[in-house]
């Protein structure tokens, strides 16, 4: 088979006969999603509504209607969750959530210092009850240190925003390799700099230092920030999209993807801005789509996607 038809292939996934089945024998259900998408609708009314404080959202409120994650509280005014998942679940409005995560980056992010905070100021002496999280040292894990799974979902919200220099940015404070790079910082961190760290304390005289290091989720999470939010590698089912979002110096990189047997040499120009894609071709023929997808010929296949 010639490689012009071996694209005409690519060029549109097949539909299996047992997909057709799975379909029909799950149509019973569709009545249920459509209730839970009213119920996700009547959710996102709530929250706009309720937990918008004036420039973040809120975290949560107590039984007895007390805020948490407010401007009116004295300690955890403002924590990384909430705004960043305002824009990752989609939930948020977009004007909403760009000051949201503006006020992120100014109240949590401590450039100097490479954290990123969970929360700011931590729980110490105020009546307020959050759970356990409030038995630590303000300053250490979830009680305003950095809780590595926020400070990833943080960098994801950014890129996902549009704001790939800030993406960047979170991702070298959160990078294990940088608290490395010289006796100095490995003095403060104190731990492997080769894996990641599920926590990084701000507490006084301890600043910088990490924390439960092996930790997979965190890992997991930071392999999805790289793959998918930074280098814009995306596999849904069988097909590979693209959204590369690399930094503005970066004029072109490489990642070769291997789909059983196939390999998918794939290289992405950077010639523009970096924001959007102007051409995706294939073995030299363009492609209009901003995928391809993934079929297990044993043929090598060039990409070249130009930005």
């Amino acid at each position: 088979m010639g490689k012009g038809k071996v694209f005409g292939w690519r060029s549109s996934c097949t539909k299996s006969s047992s997909n057709s089945l799975f379909l029909q024998g799950n149509a019973g259900i569709s009545g249920t999603a459509d209730r839970l998408e009213l119920e996700a609708g009547r959710l996102r009314g709530n929250i706009e509504q309720s937990a918008w404080d004036g420039q973040w959202y809120r975290l949560a409120y107590f039984d007895d209607g007390t805020p948490l994650g407010s401007s009116e509280n004295t300690e955890c005014q403002i924590d990384s969750i909430s705004q960043g998942w305002s824009v990752l679940s989609g939930a948020g409005t977009q004007e909403r959530s760009a000051i949201a995560m503006e006020s992120l980056y100014k109240r949590l992010v401590r450039s100097e210092e490479r954290l990123i905070l969970l929360l700011d100021p931590p729980f110490d002496k105020s009546d307020l009850n959050p759970g356990y999280i409030k038995g630590y040292v303000p300053g250490v894990r979830e009680n305003g240190g950095q809780y590595t799974h926020e400070a990833i979902w943080s960098a994801m919200a950014f890129a996902q925003l549009g704001n790939t220099e800030r993406a960047w940015e979170m991702f070298s404070l959160i990078n294990p390799i940088h608290h490395g790079s010289s006796a100095a910082a490995i003095s403060i961190y104190r731990v492997e700099p080769y894996v990641v760290a599920a926590e990084v304390y701000a507490v006084s005289q301890h600043v910088g230092r990490g924390g439960w290091t092996w930790y997979t989720g965190s890992a997991g999470w930071m392999y999805r920030l790289i793959m998918e939010s930074l280098l814009g590698l995306h596999l849904v089912v069988d097909k590979l999209w693209f959204s590369p979002r690399p930094p503005r110096h970066w004029t072109s990189f490489k990642m070769h993807y291997r789909f059983r047997e196939t390999f998918y040499h794939i290289t992405v120009n950077n010639t523009g801005k970096g924001k959007t894609i102007s051409s995706l071709s294939i073995d030299g023929v363009n492609h209009t789509e901003h995928f391809v997808c993934l079929v297990d010929d044993k043929l090598n296949l060039e990409v070249v996607i130009e930005l």
